[in-house]
Formats: C-alpha cells, sequence, structure tokens
C-alpha cells in the first residue's frame, strides 16, 4: 500500500486508480497531526486490514489534494556517509578523502534534525547565496516496529516501508550534522510504500533529475552496507523507534542547487518526488561564519 498525509495532515491510501482516499479516521482522536504516521504504524495490526479494504474504493483525484511530508516528525533521522560504491569512486577521484576508506566503514552514520524535513508541498530553501547547496538522492527507510541490537538477518521485518528522500547538503567545513539540518534539508514523500510491496530493496533504482535533466541513476545494490546492515549496525548503538527515518546514501553525480531549480527524484517502485528551491528571507540567512 501507498500512505500519505494530505491536506491538514489527513491520512491517505492510494486507491487502484492512483486517487486518495481518506483514512483518517482509523486513527486515535488523540494523535497531533505531525504524530499521526507515528502513530498509525505502531497500530498498524490492528487498522491493516481496514486500510486495505479502503483502498479499494475511489477517493480523490491526487491533482485536489495536497500532499504533505508523509512522516513528519520521526524521533530521529539517521543518514549513511559515503554508503554508495561509485559515490565513493567519485570522491576518492575528487580527492575529498585524505585517508582511504573515508566512507561509512570509518564514520558509520549521521543524524539529521527531523526539523529539516519538509513534503512536496513546500521548497528547499537556499539558505545563503554565498554557499553552495547539493542533492543527494536517496531511498528512505522507515522504521516499523522498535529495533535493539537486532542482527542483519532479522532487521528487514522492522521495516515498516520506503520513501523518496533527498539529503540536502550545505558544502563547507562545518560539522556534517549542521551542513544537512538547515530547515527543508530533508525533502520526503509524497508517499511511503509499505514493505510488503517492496520485499528486497536491492532492486530498487534512483534517478534524479535537474530542470529535468538526468544528474544522477543509482541503485540500491550498489550500496556499500546494504538496508539491513544499516539497521544492524545502528541497532546496536540505539534504539531505532517506530517511525524513524534512515537514508540510504546517494549515489555518484552530486551537484548544485540553486534558487529557481526543480528537483525530481523518482526510487522504482515509490512514487516520485518534485520540490523547487527557492532563495531564503535575507532577514533569516544564517549569520555564523563559514569556509568555503
Amino acid at each position: 500500500m501507498k500512505l500519505s498525509m494530505f491536506d491538514d495532515f489527513r491520512l491517505g491510501v492510494w486507491a487502484r486508480d492512483d486517487s486518495i482516499v481518506d483514512v483518517t479516521r482509523v486513527l486515535p482522536e488523540t494523535a497531533r497531526p505531525s504524530d499521526r504516521m507515528s502513530a498509525l504504524i505502531a497500530d498498524w495490526a490492528r487498522v491493516e486490514s481496514e486500510i486495505r479494504d479502503a483502498s479499494r474504493s475511489t477517493g480523490t483525484p491526487r491533482s485536489q489534494v495536497t500532499f504533505r511530508a508523509p512522516q513528519p516528525r520521526p524521533s530521529k533521522i539517521l543518514a549513511a556517509p559515503v554508503n554508495h560504491g561509485p559515490h565513493r569512486e567519485e570522491m576518492i577521484a575528487a580527492g575529498a578523502f585524505t585517508d582511504v576508506p573515508g566512507t561509512i566503514e570509518k564514520y558509520v552514520a549521521f543524524l539529521k534534525a527531523p526539523s529539516s524535513i519538509v513534503g512536496p508541498d513546500g521548497s528547499i530553501e537556499h539558505p545563503d547565496p554565498t554557499r553552495r547547496i547539493d542533492y543527494e538522492a536517496e531511498l528512505g527507510i522507515v522504521i516499523g516496529a522498535p529495533a535493539r541490537q537486532v542482527s542483519r538477518e532479522n532487521a528487514l521485518s522492522h521495516v515498516f516501508g520506503y520513501l523518496a528522500l533527498i539529503d540536502v547538503t550545505m558544502r563547507g567545513d562545518e560539522d556534517r550534522s549542521y551542513r544537512k539540518s538547515f530547515d527543508t534539508f530533508t525533502p520526503l514523500g509524497p508517499a511511503i510504500v509499505t514493505a510488503d510491496e517492496i520485499p528486497d530493496p536491492s532492486v530498487l533504482e534512483l534517478e534524479l533529475r535537474v530542470n529535468g535533466r538526468l544528474r544522477q541513476k543509482g541503485r540500491v545494490a550498489d550500496l556499500i552496507y546494504d538496508v539491513a546492515q544499516l539497521i544492524e549496525v545502528y541497532s546496536r548503538a540505539m534504539t531505532l523507534e517506530t517511525g524513524d527515518i534512515i537514508a540510504s546514501g546517494t549515489p555518484d553525480g552530486v551537484g548544485p542547487l540553486t534558487p529557481g531549480d526543480e528537483v525530481s527524484l523518482e526510487v522504482s517502485q515509490v512514487p516520485p518526488l518534485t520540490i523547487p528551491v527557492t532563495a531564503r528571507d535575507p532577514l533569516h540567512q544564517p549569520s555564523a561564519p563559514a569556509t568555503q
């Protein structure tokens, strides 16, 4: 199934004709809009059959709804640095590392602020015209059952679903988590595809376009740490909570974004994400000094 948040953070399931059926009624009334997807995932065993039945009906045409981020406030976003084989080779060739490997084997993970999430209804805000920001196409992995010290063999049983995710990055010398956590630097959506529809995520492919031109093309099969290994490694250090998101790592072809661009990410079997790039209001530009 494909699940989205739309309009005033109502819960929708995609019908067979790709219209959106409102199933907000299955959620507890106490769930805040930002917590609704996590509440749904936690209660999935009880509500799945009702939502599946609803997906067989006809809803509102997609053109008539406003898609929000399907998971607007996970407890954390974990991201895998330089976790794609061709991207690692690209960075080594560019002299980005003083040691090899300077990749996931060494750095393991970084955190992105949940407040950096934006949905298809928003835009990527370029925060500073003197700085470069880049796109990075990634597969987003949404955690279902909490995972703590799980084995690689059992890791995929803790995945609720998958979505398209763009890891936006400001280039510079500051800490990686800072440069990747600006507001709007984690676009995702428009839908989570449940894991039963993608039993083997390694078959997925990613294509990212800027203004219609292909910039990145890669395969999940080329990840250095695959999806199951990421969950295994991260769950050794911290409990992965229901609704948490892991960003898989990006293929080669990373490049800059400027205001006026439109970015589109297609992940096979997952609804595509398209979002514009805008300039942040100059009154709200960051004031911290930076080295280019």
